[in-house]
């Protein structure tokens, strides 16, 4: 009877879902070497949420070539495209304005292939988004650490903070050249560490963390990256910090060697 009512109970879940939109790009750019920014807009947007900054969201890639009218057809019809994670950077309800940021690296991945080559007019799937990852900013202090792939809920977090929080912001990224603008809080301690090839392991963050003067209060996280970094990361958080949960946000968004399904697979067993 609980399988029953569980299979129930997603049914139900899957038939309040929205339908997926079809965003269409305003504007893509580089927004630093190993980062790109892409802006949708349009009627699309109609009634999308405010405040949903750093929330997560499901990106739906279309095939090289494929229609606008094909792509809307299959996303109702199936079969499926290819989808994958992603965070809202920021949304102007005026503006009907989307951006969302993508990690560049080259052809390695759909979404990454799909935003080195986007142009005004193209187009894909969108589902979500989630609430944010931190919405209660009640703590004394705050640490948020990101790699390139988390930057965009990092920023969102530091960007969402009363502007007299305090706290150290960490982000590790591939070049110098990678270092953004970001709204970050006066009262924050800010390091840029370079990693030149992510697909090794990187100590860097949690040597870091692990040298700093802990301060006294409450502290809140805010951390995201890959799940090497993530695990141990969390480990010292939990077993030597003694950090509540409920005061933590620390996630892995990928792992070394892994496509985002084998990934999500990982997490699901515990193994990531």
């Amino acid at each position: 009877m609980a399988l029953i009512s569980r299979m129930a109970q997603t049914i139900r879940n899957v038939a309040r879902r929205p339908a997926p939109r079809v965003l269409t790009v305003a504007q893509a750019w580089c927004l630093t070497p190993n980062m790109i920014r892409v802006v949708f807009a349009g009627p699309e947007l109609d009634g999308f949420p405010t405040g949903r900054e750093g929330g997560n969201c499901k990106l739906m890639i279309p095939d090289q070539d494929e229609s606008k009218t094909d792509f809307a057809a299959r996303l109702r019809d199936g079969p499926a495209p290819v989808r994958r994670t992603y965070t809202v950077r920021t949304f102007d309800a005026g503006r009907q304005e989307l951006t969302i940021d993508f990690v560049a690296h080259g052809d390695e991945g759909p979404a990454s292939r799909w935003a080195s080559r986007a142009k005004p007019g193209d187009f894909l799937g969108f589902a979500g988004p989630s609430t944010p990852k931190v919405t209660q900013f009640d703590a004394d202090w705050y640490l948020v650490a990101a790699d390139p792939s988390a930057i965009p809920v990092a920023a969102a977090t530091l960007e969402a903070m009363p502007r007299d929080a305090k706290g150290v912001a960490i982000f590790e990224v591939t070049a110098p050249e990678d270092k953004q603008k970001i709204a970050i809080p006066a009262g924050f301690d800010v390091h840029w560490l370079i990693h030149p090839d992510p697909h090794t392991p990187s100590r860097a963050q949690e040597d870091l963390i692990r040298s700093m003067d802990w301060p006294k209060g409450r502290v809140k996280t805010c951390i995201a990256g890959e799940s090497g970094v993530i695990k141990s990361l969390r480990a010292f958080l939990m077993n030597e910090r003694k950090l509540p949960k409920e005061d933590m946000y620390i996630s892995g968004y990928w792992k070394i060697g892994l496509v985002e399904d084998e990934h999500q697979k990982a997490k699901r067993d515990g193994n990531a």
